[in-house]
């Protein structure tokens, strides 16, 4: 698309949208950016705009201002149910997010990975093991350097590892990954989507233009991931830790095996005791990881050498210390309740919890069980933290601490030698935080402030 002249908006000024307006104006095009937040809170991101020629609009969304463009590049965090863009949709006005704006330039294959837990740290794996195979790599999206950034550089050997959410999903038109995987489908967003099967559906729109030519790669153990398996037209592989599968990944007795086509025989990958995360949910995600790799075509013992080597990503199950005999852990990334019960099931008990954010519309009574069986205690955070209560409170030991600080200080003071902190909070960050990294970067600075 030649972009030279035409009037873009670009929606939203995170990190996504000032990228898509600067690569615009590069372009030659005619931008303007507008945020609903006021100028003072974009002090960061007006100056590098003006500077390059892009019109700056805050405070508010102009109608007029939708309906002179050419293109509408929609950030990740505004809605299409946004009253604006529904308008400029009745006015044939083309909407794109900033990942299918970067899809028309990028070079190269891509390698998408969606889910509704364990995509980052998949898609951090999947790119250390293309980078540690020597593999001309660049990993972004959701995570990283937006998709735009990614653009300059690229070539027909470069490999795009993306993760994608269900947000930036919402907006491809053309967008197609040669490997795509959809790690797990969960209830999460239910605020922003609706319901279960409106945010299923966007997660499943990772494959709507592969071809036969394109992998799929997807969770034999979870139902809602298996079902998007009837919408494809790539080849699907599948991942499992509890099963052989026809063709793809799976755990058996001790081992990580790979089938490369149905009736194949088995071929031994590496020895489950090498996988360097903790938790059952992090060998699916490297059965995932490592079944991309092999459709990517590197070589077994490069795979088994990359995972071996792999370090936990930050804010995922993140060994923060060990303070007087009490060990911190960081998994912030644990936004929905899904993740936190993940979290959960990799301590066997002695668990002090921290719960609570932005709510989600969701049901924190899933947590139950596990908050039962292996916590000695719950403190809450920010403004779900009523929520929960109502929930939860009466039937586990459960202490309103407000904010992140104070939930540290109580959970320090009562923890006993063995115990384990950990902050999961099942909730989003944007009440008392600018982002999940924030809040365990935070969450972090605090631990180690404490007294050893």
């Amino acid at each position: 698309m030649d972009f030279k002249g035409k009037r873009v908006l670009v929606v939203g000024l995170g990190k996504s949208g000032v990228s898509a307006a600067l690569y615009l104006r590069k372009l030659g095009a005619r931008v303007t950016v507008s945020d609903s937040r006021p100028g003072e809170a974009l002090a960061k991101e007006i100056p590098a705009l003006l500077d390059a020629g892009v019109m700056v609009e805050s405070g508010g969304h102009g109608v007029l201002t939708f309906r002179r463009q050419d293109l509408i590049v929609l950030s990740p965090g505004v809605p299409l149910s946004t009253p604006e863009v529904q308008q400029s949709q009745r006015f044939g006005v083309p909407i794109i997010g900033e990942v299918e704006l970067a899809s028309l330039a990028l070079q190269g294959k891509i390698i998408a990975i969606t889910g509704s837990n364990g995509k980052t740290t998949t898609t951090s794996l999947v790119g250390h093991i293309l980078l540690h195979a020597n593999y001309e790599t660049k990993i972004g999206g959701n995570i990283g350097l937006p998709v735009v950034e990614m653009v300059e550089g690229s070539t027909e050997k470069t490999w795009s590892v993306l993760e994608v959410s269900s947000f930036q999903l919402e907006t491809i038109e053309t967008f197609r990954p040669h490997i795509a995987a959809v790690l797990n489908i969960t209830p999460d967003h239910l605020d922003r989507h609706g319901s279960f099967e409106n945010y299923a559906a966007a997660k499943a729109r990772i494959t709507e233009n592969q071809t036969p030519e394109d992998f799929l790669v997807l969770n034999a153990e979870d139902k809602p991931t298996q079902m998007v398996a009837a919408k494809t037209k790539a080849q699907i592989f599948w991942f499992s830790g509890v099963r052989r599968v026809k063709q793809g990944a799976f755990a058996h007795n001790d081992g990580i095996y790979f089938i490369t086509k149905e009736g194949g025989t088995p071929e031994p990958i590496m020895p489950l005791a090498e996988i360097p995360l903790r938790g059952a949910h992090n060998v699916e995600n490297v059965l995932a990881a490592i079944a991309m790799a092999k459709l990517a075509g590197i070589a077994t013992d490069e795979i088994r050498e990359a995972v071996a080597s792999f370090t936990a990503v930050d804010h995922r199950l993140q060994f923060v210390a060990k303070k007087r005999g009490v060990e911190y852990y960081n998994d912030s990334k644990a936004t929905n309740v899904d993740a936190t019960i993940k979290a959960l099931e990799s301590f066997p008990s002695g668990i002090r919890i921290i719960l609570g954010g932005k709510d989600k519309a969701s049901d924190y009574t899933q947590l139950l069980p596990l908050l039962k069986e292996r916590t000695v205690a719950v403190y809450t955070i920010g403004m779900a933290a009523d929520i929960i209560a109502k929930q939860i409170g009466d039937q586990v030991k459960l202490t309103p601490a407000g904010t992140l600080s104070e939930a540290v200080r109580l959970a320090s003071e009562s923890a006993q030698p063995g115990e384990t902190v950990l902050l999961a909070p099942a909730c989003a960050s944007f009440d008392q935080f600018t982002s999940y990294e924030h809040r365990g970067r935070v969450f972090v600075e605090l631990v180690q402030n404490l007294p050893e």
